[in-house]
């Protein structure tokens, strides 16, 4: 009985000490190995925090005020613990969402991170730990870049693609508008594009909207995107070194550089590290028709209206030598999650990110839990971002280049817009990362061979944009994220559309139309393409990508038929097809002699629209809803439908018993003729 007893005694024991370190490991949050040395996230519990505040504000910064936090403090080499998200003048709904209970804390780099990890999470008060994992930016030597020469020409020479617009490089960007150039590629496909110029028709940006370019700095000095800058007036015309506008941050005017902010506390953009970020922003909003460089997809018209880049600095492209940011060589979580908060605070309604989290991560279940703070930042975009002109932030994320079947998280969370990349042939780029979690596919280029022989450095066949290497201020790119800012710069487009229409969308509103707005790219997963990595060839089978690019590629007409609520059509090029209205009107067509639904009268297209399409012949329309036409070139045009909404015809455009009702419909003319749709 007393051996029993002992027995017993001893594994209660061992039983209740397992519990205690099983509660203490289930507070720490890891993503990979690829964390930034010498700092952890603590997440203190509610009733800890105030006691928090008030010991960092009585040490300057060294002390929680919590003693057995503090003493680990020493024992790590602790220099220093703040908050991760800034208080400002939001300061009321950040506690509200629980925000201030969030520090980073940092300490000697030589600790080992899972065993200062382990110490913190326990402590008492601690509720969560979490490592600070570093993102990286969506490139690589798989994603090879050209520097470029601005064309020379007239400032007032038209665009052929777009005469509307004097940008001399425009005529490079066979990614907003491909006529099918061979210089590009010689297997170029007319219409791989995201069909802009029918959308400039309509819109070209509004200079309302705020895209928070999440990245590497976008150079704010770049002669074709200064004047689409975003820029905060009350630093610009403050006190140097004074918060002015109240927002946390000192000086401001573009943006912040969310690295060193975290390093020594300089907010200060870093211009000669903007390549990527650069790049990006000019696929955005470079400026158009101002007689240089090329385009931007919401740059505006030249007239003071494109779309604000405002600049979040979030990683560095330093090496890892370099002896001032040697332990910050990308980004981490603390930077991300706080640009996230100053874009929704000062305004941005997108956020573009082409960036992530190295490895995989395949299931929303697993990535959830290993990343709450940047969660945290994104929900709050999600829900306080926007400013004036879109209810709630909306997230655009590059896929990721690796080739894997899952897209890179944060990307892949089933909230965000995904995107992956297709090259000017409509075919998957033989780099991007596909399946579940995609949403859409947008251009990103890629370095097709132009023979299919050895590599000839061919690269009209990638994305041209605004850059900053070497002293050149132009040049190509490639990859998923080259394809995501085509998506943020429709998405810009899509909200300027509403503006002009008197409404106001939610952020869900325009996810759901960015997805509802694309073309099926199946058809073309088939076979085999060669495209160039640096000096080899590299085979992808096309096949594997079908049914995994998300629900098609992006079409900017399209989107702002939706936007409008106008019914879109795709047809066939070269083909007479016939469209039962019926799917597009709804309701039951009849004859002319008989009772109820609706009697079709007459189909009208302009001059100019049917030049558009190429339409040849006439456009004929049956009395049962069955309209008949044929295009011959890619495009999109507007036919308005005149019909009877009940009773019977009397005249050609009288009725008895019914209704005269005319309605607008999107006429898309394209290769493949297959409707995409939500996922």
């Amino acid at each position: 009985m007393l051996t029993l007893a002992l027995t017993l005694s001893c594994t209660k024991d061992y039983v209740e000490s397992v519990s205690v370190e099983q509660q203490h490991a289930a507070k720490i949050i890891r993503m990979s190995d690829n964390n930034a040395v010498g700092s952890l996230i603590i997440c203190f519990d509610d009733e800890a925090v105030t006691r928090v505040e008030a010991g960092v504000s009585r040490s300057e910064s060294t002390r929680s005020g919590i003693a057995s936090f503090d003493a680990i403090l020493d024992k790590v080499g602790g220099s220093r613990m703040e908050r991760v998200f800034i208080s400002n003048r939001y300061e009321e709904r950040l506690r509200s969402e629980g925000m201030h209970c969030w520090y980073v804390v940092y300490f000697d780099s030589k600790v080992n991170l899972d065993n200062a990890a382990a110490m913190f999470a326990s402590v008492d008060e601690v509720s969560v730990v979490q490592l600070n994992s570093q993102i990286e930016s969506i490139g690589g030597a798989e994603v090879p870049s050209v520097a470029a020469q601005p064309s020379s020409g007239s400032a007032t020479r038209a665009s052929k693609l777009y005469p509307a617009f004097n940008d001399p490089d425009l005529d490079k960007q066979w990614h907003y508008i491909n006529i099918g150039d061979t210089n590009v590629f010689s297997g170029v496909k007319k219409g791989a594009d995201i069909n802009v110029g029918e959308a400039w028709d309509i819109t070209a940006g509004d200079k309302r909207i705020i895209v928070a370019v999440v990245d590497n700095v976008v150079k704010p000095t770049h002669p074709d995107l200064a004047a689409n800058m975003w820029v905060n007036e009350a630093e610009k015309n403050g006190v140097a070194g004074k918060d002015d506008d109240g927002n946390g941050y000192v000086d401001d005017i573009h943006g912040v550089n969310f690295v060193k902010f975290q390093y020594d506390g300089s907010t200060t953009l870093t211009e000669n590290e903007s390549d990527h970020g650069t790049h990006v922003g000019g696929t955005i909003a470079a400026v158009n028709n101002n007689g240089i460089g090329g385009c931007g997809v919401a740059g505006g018209t030249g007239k003071g209206d494109g779309v604000r880049l405002m600049s979040c600095q979030t990683f560095h492209e330093i090496p890892k030598t370099d002896p001032l940011f040697n332990t910050w060589p990308t980004g981490t979580d603390t930077g991300a999650a706080r640009a996230f908060q100053y874009a929704a605070d000062n305004g941005a309604a997108i956020a573009n990110c082409s960036w992530g989290y190295p490895g995989r991560y395949t299931a929303d279940s697993y990535f959830t839990p290993q990343n709450n703070l940047v969660r945290k930042g994104l929900d709050y975009f999600v829900k306080y971002g926007g400013g004036e002109v879109l209810d709630g932030g909306l997230p655009i994320f590059a896929a990721g280049n690796d080739k894997f079947d899952y897209p890179s998280y944060p990307g892949a969370y089933r909230d965000y817009i995904c995107v992956t990349a297709m090259s000017c042939d409509y075919t998957p780029a033989y780099y991007t990362n596909y399946g579940p979690g995609s949403t859409l596919a947008a251009p990103g280029g890629d370095y097709l061979q132009k023979y299919y022989t050895d590599y000839t450095g061919e690269n009209n066949s990638s994305v041209y944009s605004t850059r900053y290497t070497d002293g050149a201020n132009y040049g190509y790119m490639q990859g998923t994220s080259m394809a995501c800012p085509h998506v943020s710069g429709i998405a810009a487009l899509a909200i300027s559309h509403s503006l002009q229409l008197g409404k106001k969308l939610t952020s869900l509103e325009l996810r759901d139309i960015l997805a509802r707005s694309t073309h099926s790219i199946d058809q073309y997963c088939t076979g085999t393409k060669h495209s160039a990595n640096g000096s080899s060839v590299v085979t992808a089978q096309l096949s594997t990508f079908k049914g995994k690019m998300g629900v098609g590629y992006i079409d900017a007409f399209k989107t702002l038929m939706n936007v409008e609520g106008i019914p879109c059509v795709t047809v066939r090029t070269g083909n007479r097809v016939t469209i039962d209205l019926s799917d597009v009107i709804g309701g039951n067509p009849t004859s002319m002699t008989d009772k109820d639904g609706y009697s079709t009268i007459s189909v009208a297209m302009s001059q100019a629209d049917r030049s558009k399409l190429g339409v040849e012949g006439d456009i004929v329309i049956s009395k049962t809803g069955k309209l008949q036409l044929k295009c011959t070139k890619p495009g999109s045009a507007i036919a308005t439908i005149t019909f009877i909404a009940g009773g019977n015809a009397v005249g050609s455009n009288e009725a008895t018993g019914g209704m005269l009702v005319s309605c607008k419909v999107a006429i898309l003319s394209r290769s493949f003729a297959t409707n995409g749709g939500w996922l």
